[in-house]
């Protein structure tokens, strides 16, 4: 499994990518994958088969990723293959109902605590932004909280940076992002309740939503403070503020309920997708029945979408779901094989006497290059991404496959076995070493 010769041999790869140059921006289809934060190339992949990824040059490597969450099984994990293969002859789309958008929307309402009725989208991003246009709709408000390092997908309302104190309007973070957007969104740091209490005071009567990562996943893995989610919780029931959890990258993976199950809190409304596609393009957005009952054709907030509850997404979802809701023994083992490789890399940590963190909760972790203990975006940054990316290319040579950036969470799946696990260990312990 060690890639010795991927730095200077991976010609397929290369090859690929200049010539993806010249029709695709940046030769990539999301920016993350274009290696600029660790250096290189990206690595183009073939194929994928449980726990392991092999690129067009053959190379082979343990998944860190999973496609950012959504093979919990493992790739190409058998009950999905045959739903989708299943599926494929009754045709692609319809345009139209089916009964497996029926099926797939009772199994979540019965999975998650907060939902009441759900509707089907087409991606995370579309998920988040038709939740904020709900909140909005719903409360006549405009404005809206997000916070600090959290990601909810590209819409315009989410890709604006904090103001210069804690009251200010954010700034665009973004070409193509309008001050009039940003001017609705309001930027508090994560974990911090203050600050939420106060952006509520100086706009008191105007906020329609606060939205968050229960557990975060794009500044790294971040895990909410005691009391900080059931303090949100408190000041939207008294303030009369939609609570939206995005949990897109956490929803059934922390838990068959998600991380509203694990943490015990409950938001309005809920956003969800990858893992409820099992690999394929998926989105949803649900919560309270009062409150998706604004949704049309039953409300006056318009959302609508053709490939919305796509049969072949709702097959190899169904199977996903299905499989998790009647083996709850998954999250018990992920929970315990995440745990033991968290606590092999901490092992390494310490006998190096590295000045590193970890945060981990179920299948998801991130190792910080930073003697601080991460809990918000400004001790995220005080990261050393220079020695991320010396030890993201040292682990690639090792044929481990980690997120190419220093702020996103890795994902566990089932396929890791505990020999898996002892070489991401290794792999991990020979990089750390060679790279100080």
């Amino acid at each position: 499994m060690y890639n010795s010769t991927l730095a200077i041999y991976n010609t397929k790869s290369q090859e690929l990518f200049n010539r993806a140059k010249n029709v695709i921006p940046g030769g990539v289809n999301s920016p993350v994958r274009a290696f600029k934060a660790v250096g290189g190339n990206p690595v183009f992949m073939k194929s994928a088969k449980g726990a392991y990824l092999f690129d067009v040059d053959g190379n082979s490597y343990v998944d860190m990723i999973n496609s950012w969450g959504p093979m919990i099984l493992g790739h190409a994990h058998q009950e999905i293959i045959d739903a989708v293969q299943d599926a494929l002859s009754s045709s692609f789309s319809f345009g139209a109902p089916t009964e497996k958008e029926v099926l797939m929307a009772e199994l979540i309402c019965k999975m998650v605590p907060s939902i009441e009725k759900v509707r089907m989208v087409n991606s995370g991003t579309e998920a988040t932004m038709s939740a904020i246009r709900l909140a909005r709709g719903f409360t006549g408000k405009s404005k809206i909280i997000k916070f600090e390092g959290c990601y909810h997908g590209h819409g315009d309302s989410f890709l604006i940076s904090a103001g210069s104190g804690v009251v200010t309007m954010g700034s665009p973070d973004s070409a193509g992002v309008t001050q009039g957007v940003a001017n609705d969104t309001l930027t508090a740091p994560y974990n911090n309740l203050s600050s939420v209490k106060q952006l509520l005071e100086a706009n008191r009567g105007n906020v329609a939503a606060i939205i968050l990562e229960p557990v975060v996943g794009n500044m790294g893995c971040v895990l909410p403070l005691p009391g900080f989610l059931e303090g949100i919780r408190k000041l939207c029931d008294e303030e009369k503020v939609v609570l939206i959890f995005d949990e897109v990258m956490t929803g059934f993976r922390l838990a068959k309920g998600g991380a509203q199950e694990r943490l015990n809190v409950k938001p309005d409304i809920t956003t969800l997708g990858k893992i409820i596609g099992g690999g394929m393009p998926v989105g949803a957005y649900g919560g309270k029945k009062e409150i998706m009952d604004y949704v049309s054709p039953l409300g006056p907030v318009y959302q609508a979408g053709t490939l919305s509850g796509n049969p072949i997404a709702m097959s190899a979802g169904l199977a996903m779901l299905n499989h998790l809701s009647g083996n709850p023994s998954v999250y018990t083992y992920l929970d315990k094989i995440t745990e033991y490789i968290t606590s092999g890399i901490e092992q390494s940590i310490n006998s190096l006497g590295l000045p590193y963190s970890i945060n981990q909760i179920g299948s998801m972790y991130s190792l910080f290059f930073t003697s601080e203990k991460v809990i918000d975006f400004d001790k995220a940054k005080t990261s050393d991404t220079i020695l991320f990316g010396k030890y993201f290319q040292g682990m690639l040579k090792k044929g481990i496959y980690l997120a190419p950036s220093q702020y996103e969470s890795l994902f566990i799946s089932l396929a890791i076995t505990e020999e898996i696990a002892d070489k991401i260990i290794k792999a991990n312990h020979l990089t750390l070493t060679e790279i100080q």
